[in-house]
């Protein structure tokens, strides 16, 4: 996550405490971060690259738009949201968590084009663009995986696009559901079982809903049995169901 390397740190956002600094040996990100396949000589490149591991407390921002891209930042542990604003408000477009990689929206123009923030206190590995840019050339696979890792999130925003334009809000719920227990599962965790970080009005705002239509649609697949919610905390009861209804192929009953 070449010593000759290491670049000058931007000033620190707000919220934010340069007061760690780790390898990636003892990282719990597994066979998600952009270091993931390199040998160990590599590794050990990259690990001097990183800055700094931050602290970023709960409702802190990492970066927000319009800030000049200095870094890239991996999440260690933890939990964000990313937000664009628009001519009808903020959208949320992401929740990014363990081993993804926040900031590469700014590559192509160099300026943050969303905001960052924590749902909760977590820790980002900060990488000097620069300096990475560099280390690209003396180590093609680590270019390769920062391209790989590019295209995921191009494909993401075109599964949030047609999320958004083409299903109906069952289909969307649906779908988040699942979304969320496959990346839970990537992580080592149950796809079935998990707390949803975010609020009901992050929910609503990602998935083009109302926090109404949000706390509606909850309670509609709690009374079929569909999942069981307490507080934040959520089980799928019945995940090939829900797979289907995100699909298309099931369509939720209406509530009588």
């Amino acid at each position: 996550m070449n010593a000759p390397l290491r670049m000058p740190l931007g000033p620190a956002a707000p919220g934010l405490r340069a007061d760690m600094k780790g390898q990636c040996s003892d990282c719990n990100t597994g066979g998600l971060c952009l270091a993931t396949g390199l040998d160990s000589v590599s590794k050990m490149r990259f690990d001097r690259l990183v800055g700094q591991h931050r602290r970023i407390a709960g409702g802190d921002m990492l970066y927000r738009t319009g800030q000049p891209l200095h870094s890239l930042y991996t999440v260690r542990c933890g939990f964000f949201k990313t937000r664009r604003r628009g001519p009808a408000g903020d959208q949320i477009t992401s929740f990014p968590m363990t081993g993804e990689l926040l900031g590469l929206e700014a590559v192509g123009t160099g300026i943050h084009q969303s905001d960052a923030v924590a749902l909760e206190d977590s820790i980002v590995c900060e990488l000097p663009f620069a300096a990475l840019e560099l280390l690209f050339e003396d180590i093609p696979g680590l270019h390769r995986r920062f391209y790989r890792m590019m295209s995921y999130e191009i494909n993401r925003q075109q599964h949030l696009m047609i999320l958004l334009g083409n299903m109906r809000a069952e289909q969307r719920m649906a779908t988040f559901l699942i979304d969320m227990g496959a990346a839970y599962a990537s992580r080592g965790y149950s796809p079935v079982r998990f707390q949803l970080r975010m609020s009901r009005e992050d929910i609503g705002s990602y998935l083009g809903l109302t926090i109404e239509s949000i706390s509606r649609l909850l309670a509609r697949f709690t009374k079929l049995g569909l999942i069981t919610v307490n507080k934040r905390a959520i089980v799928l009861n019945d995940p090939q169901r829900i797979a289907e209804m995100a699909s298309g192929f099931s369509p939720c009953s209406p509530m009588v």
